[in-house]
């Protein structure tokens, strides 16, 4: 299959559509870029200008949730299937296997999309967050536990929403996690809207119901992309996802980085992506 010859302004599925960013070559090698919470599309704005100097396609969109156009109300709408479908149709409309990246939830999408659907994806990268089996058992140990307090609290009707309702209370939240005082701007003035911060927080709620405890190994390469300042993931779970990359497993670990890898560290993040995509490239007539 050959990528889309038009520009992409905006994926759909069913009622839902989902604003994307097109950018780079119209015939390069296609990049799908998933971002994670409380983040959208623009979290890869300080990336993609390398992929498109290396002639890369990258397609960022905003994915359920983050979105007014594609923004359900009930928790059982962001079960891990109806996520799945919603990349899959993304892929289906760029036309070809593409190179997925995912950072914080788009990474936990990314690895379920890599191993449910393999004929869809080239390669995959995950930054920040491993594969979802070795998180699940590594919440079973206290040190991950400390640090996923906030998962269990995300799981109570409107009171998350409530709790982050002020502005200045998300950023301050967002910048003590590690945020740049910009992107923490950026990502705390999205949420001014109810509807959008409850699309966010039920992408908690709705990992409860279908937490992918059978998940096997990917087949594809794969990069994991990881920082020692990450306070919400530790190392345990991303040294464990070896063991969940048949098809090649190389992690790579940022020093003095904090979560937020995309905006705080996007050269090497890019350098790292782009080592990976050139050993990796898309079959000829894939």
């Amino acid at each position: 299959m050959s990528p889309s010859a038009d520009r992409v302004a905006a994926f759909t599925r069913a009622d839902l559509t989902f604003p994307t960013e097109d950018t780079g070559p119209i015939d390069g090698e296609p990049v799908l870029l998933l971002h994670g919470w409380p983040q959208d599309g623009r979290s890869w704005d300080r990336v993609t200008p390398a992929l498109t100097a290396a002639g890369y396609r990258s397609f960022a969109p905003t994915l359920r949730g983050a979105t007014p156009g594609a923004n359900p109300r009930p928790r059982r709408a962001y079960r891990g299937p109806e996520l799945l479908g919603d990349v899959a149709a993304m892929i289906e409309r760029i036309g070809a296997p593409v190179h997925l990246v995912g950072h914080d939830w788009g990474a936990a999408l990314a690895w379920t999309v890599a191993v449910r659907r393999p004929d869809l994806v080239t390669t995959l990268t995950a930054v920040s967050v491993p594969h979802p089996a070795a998180f699940l058992n590594a919440l079973r140990r206290p040190a991950q536990l400390r640090r996923s307090w906030y998962m269990a609290f995300f799981q109570l009707p409107v009171v998350p929403e409530l709790a982050l309702a002020a502005d200045g209370v998300r950023r301050r939240v967002l910048r003590a996690s590690g945020q740049s005082s910009a992107a923490a701007r950026r990502d705390a003035g999205r949420l001014d809207s109810y509807a959008l911060r409850r699309g966010g927080f039920n992408w908690y709620r709705g990992a409860l119901l279908s937490a992918p405890r059978d998940l096997g190994p990917a087949t594809v390469p794969v990069l994991q992309v990881w920082s020692d300042g990450d306070v919400a993931v530790g190392r345990a779970s991303i040294e464990a996802s070896r063991a969940y990359a048949r098809g090649g497993y190389r992690l790579v670990v940022l020093e003095g980085v904090s979560h937020w890898i995309p905006d705080v560290a996007a050269d090497r993040l890019s350098d790292a992506l782009l080592a990976h995509l050139r050993a990796h490239p898309r079959a000829t007539g894939a």
